[in-house]
Formats: C-alpha cells, sequence, structure tokens
C-alpha cells in the first residue's frame, strides 16, 4: 500500500550531469535504487498543481514564509482516466514537510476538484480523514487547476534503512495548457540541459557518509521550488512581452503621428 502521510526533512542540490554521475558512483555502495527504476531507467512523476485565480498560494510560498502549502494531483506515469492518481496537500513548517495524500481513479479526482462532486468509497481505498482535510483546503482557497509539471526521476534508499532516500529530477517540463494527466508528458524545459536536481529526504540526520560525498564533490544545498520557478519565468516572460507590445505601441504611435494629423485635418 503506498505511504499516505510523510514526516521529513527536504534538501534541494542542483548538479551538473558530470557531477550526478560522479556522485551516483560514489553512492553505489551504501544505497540501492527504487524498484520502479526498472532496468535502470527512470520512471515518470506527472502533476497538476492547484492555486488560485491570482495565483496567491505560489506568491506566498516565493516569499519563503515559516509555513507554506499547496495542493497537486500526482500520477506515477501517464495515466488512463479509470487509473488511480493521488491526491495530496503538502504543507512545510520551520524546514520539516508534512505530506498527506488518497489515492482515487483520475475520473473521480478530476469530478471533485474541477466539480465539487465528492467521490464515493465503495473500495474502500480512500482515506477519508485526508480527503477532508484536502476538501477543506479547497472550498478555503477556491482552487483551480494552474499548470502541467513532469519529471523523470531516478530514486535511491539507503541499504537496510528506507527512512534515508536521494532523488534525481531531470527533463523537467511545463505547461499551462492542455493541464491534463493523461495528455502526456510534453512542455517547456524547466532546466538548462545540463541540469540534474536533486533532492534528499529524511526524517533525521544525513548519513555522516553521505555529509562527506558532498563535501569531496563540493555539492552545495539550494533553494529551489519547480512550481516557485515555474512561476517566476511565467511571471518573466508576461512582463517581457507587454513592454515589448508596449513598446511597439510608442513606436507606431511617433511614427505615423505626422499622417494621423494629416488625416484628422481632412
Amino acid at each position: 500500500m503506498a505511504i499516505e502521510v510523510f514526516n521529513r526533512y527536504e534538501k534541494k542540490y542542483m548538479l551538473s550531469k558530470k557531477t550526478f554521475r560522479k556522485l551516483l558512483a560514489k553512492i553505489e555502495p551504501y544505497m540501492d535504487m527504487d524498484k520502479y527504476n526498472i532496468g535502470g531507467k527512470p520512471y515518470t512523476i506527472s502533476n497538476i498543481y492547484f492555486d488560485t485565480e491570482n495565483d496567491a498560494l505560489i506568491r506566498a510560498s516565493i516569499e519563503k514564509p515559516v509555513y507554506k502549502e499547496k495542493l497537486r494531483m500526482r500520477a506515477y506515469g501517464t495515466p488512463g482516466i479509470q487509473d488511480n492518481v493521488f491526491i495530496e496537500i503538502k504543507k512545510k513548517y520551520d524546514g520539516i514537510v508534512n505530506k498527506r495524500r488518497t489515492a482515487m481513479t483520475l475520473k473521480d479526482a478530476y469530478e471533485y476538484l474541477n466539480n465539487d462532486i465528492m467521490p464515493t468509497n465503495k473500495s474502500g481505498k480512500i482515506n477519508m480523514q485526508v480527503l477532508t482535510e484536502i476538501d477543506y483546503f479547497k472550498k478555503f482557497y477556491h482552487v483551480v487547476p494552474k499548470i502541467y509539471l513532469s519529471y523523470d526521476r531516478y530514486a535511491y534508499f539507503e541499504k537496510n534503512d528506507g527512512d534515508f532516500r536521494v532523488t534525481f529530477d531531470t527533463n523537467i517540463q511545463t505547461r499551462r495548457y492542455d493541464v491534463a494527466l493523461e495528455k502526456g508528458q510534453y512542455g517547456e524545459q524547466l532546466l538548462q540541459p545540463d541540469q540534474v536536481l536533486m533532492e534528499i529526504k529524511i526524517s533525521g540526520a544525513v548519513p555522516m557518509w553521505f555529509t562527506k560525498i558532498l563535501s569531496e564533490l563540493r555539492v552545495y544545498p539550494v533553494s529551489f521550488s519547480k512550481y516557485g520557478t515555474e512561476y517566476k519565468r511565467y511571471v518573466q516572460e508576461n512582463t517581457q512581452r507587454e513592454l515589448i507590445e508596449n513598446k511597439g505601441d510608442i513606436i507606431c504611435s511617433d511614427q505615423f503621428y505626422p499622417q494621423l494629423q494629416a488625416a484628422a485635418s481632412l
């Protein structure tokens, strides 16, 4: 059964592909690859992030408050309409991440999140306590689907201790159109071609052997949010587009002002 409640610390690091390969070689004696990385290949995670009409949640998150929260729908791979997906609330307080989620079919998830139709629990697989929390969040913020975001992931667990986990995300793609999980993985690339996002997840202390490896490779933590980075890029692109359009209006106005004056005098 998929774990539905998480409490842990998460730290992120941005690696070059060269450093990524070096790090993989160094952690091999200590860690095993996730069983879902079949044949050593990455598995895909796809998400829809929900926010208010005016993007209040992500704007607040970018300010790095002590407490922040977000709502998303998540699937592994590209789901069909009758496949199971997760709806989850992710909260972060004082560096500790709490994630609560429950499973349902993609069809039921759309009906619930987009049309306010509460799913039935005939199969008994829906965590109704978590769904109650999600329902409160959804109604309090009046959220709507905002972006599709997917990535390919390599995941590793420490041998004999599943508590320490390291993930590597590549091919992070986003789009603000066709915001539907079943439409598959495509969109704009979020990272540069040589970048790999590493994340460590643990409920206690990071193992000394891993800290030593990070020191040897000169790898340091960064502040990075996939959704936050996408939103800042989206705002920047829109601002630049508006400036260009406004500048064009001014140029046209200056260029044709004499002709406009002459036409008005006829």
